[in-house]
């Protein structure tokens, strides 16, 4: 299938202000299920683009502005191919099938990152009992469960600006945009003793399953499976990831997979308005 994905971030200041760099982090990751047929880029106003991949793999294009501007804009349009994708279509190592379980030595320092304990609060899902070593469970049962017992818990809540909660702010008031909802399920994983990690990109909708985050970037998670590899896992929906997730960044922490970051400079605080526009196109 053939997919054209439009995208634009603007920025207006009631008074011309400096930029500092921008880093850019908006284009897909390439694997075996979606390959970039086209790619344009462009900025207002014109930026001299320097693009670089990150120590997570993902390519950044850092931005550098050398006009002051009332407005600042950013512009993606993309063509994609994308080939069906079954999200279970794996098979996990004899010691994987059922969890807790332990990574292989070989490839535990290199998780190790990625099962740090980011957050110290006590995080309880309601009506949610994690496994233990004295009642293992299925390990595919187990995500599929906790996933959708998330989805059915937190409420969701468009919210372009601003940092994640934290994954106890989350759960305390039951709602939160999918970066919330990601942190907060990347937080449970580890402490179960996965290694997981936070990715942003596009979600092409295709069905009443997917309806949440409709027109807009969204951020999910993926969890390490022996055997399977990075497996992602959308609570905010409710379920696992299938070819309609473009992944655009992958990262520890929310900071890593920031589709825009930078600051702008001026004598004084400025009002400024951010507005965004997404657009999936079937080609």
């Amino acid at each position: 299938m053939k997919l054209g994905l439009r995208y634009q971030t603007t920025y207006r200041y009631e008074e011309a202000v400096g930029f500092c760099p921008h880093e850019v982090r908006l284009f897909p990751r390439s694997d075996r299920f979606s390959r970039v047929r086209r790619l344009d880029f462009t900025t207002v106003p014109k930026a001299t683009v320097r693009f670089s991949r990150d120590v997570f793999e993902n390519t950044v294009a850092s931005c550098f502005f050398p006009e002051r501007s009332k407005e600042l804009e950013f512009r993606l349009a993309l063509d994609l191919d994308l080939d069906e994708k079954d999200p279970f279509h794996f098979i996990l190592t004899r010691d994987a099938i059922e969890t807790p379980f332990a990574y292989e030595a070989s490839i535990a320092k290199l998780l190790a990152p990625y099962r740090e304990r980011r957050a110290k609060d006590r995080l309880v899902v309601p009506g949610w009992t994690p496994p233990t070593s004295r009642n293992r469970r299925d390990t595919v049962s187990t995500l599929v469960e906790l996933n959708r017992r998330l989805h059915e818990c937190i409420g969701y809540e468009r919210r372009e600006e601003g940092a994640a909660l934290s994954p106890a702010e989350t759960l305390k008031l039951g709602r939160g945009a999918c970066r919330d909802v990601a942190v907060l399920l990347a937080e449970i994983l580890r402490r179960m003793g996965f290694a997981a990690r936070l990715v942003s990109g596009y979600l092409r909708e295709s069905d009443a399953e997917t309806r949440r985050a409709e027109g807009s970037l969204h951020a999910w998670t993926e969890v390490f499976l022996p055997g399977a590899g990075w497996v992602g896992l959308d609570a905010t929906n409710g379920v696992f990831c299938n070819h309609n997730f473009i992944a655009a960044a992958v990262g520890l922490t929310p900071a890593d997979i920031t589709p825009i970051s930078g600051v702008y400079f001026h004598n004084k605080r400025i009002p400024a308005q951010m507005t965004s526009k997404l657009e999936l196109i079937n080609l």
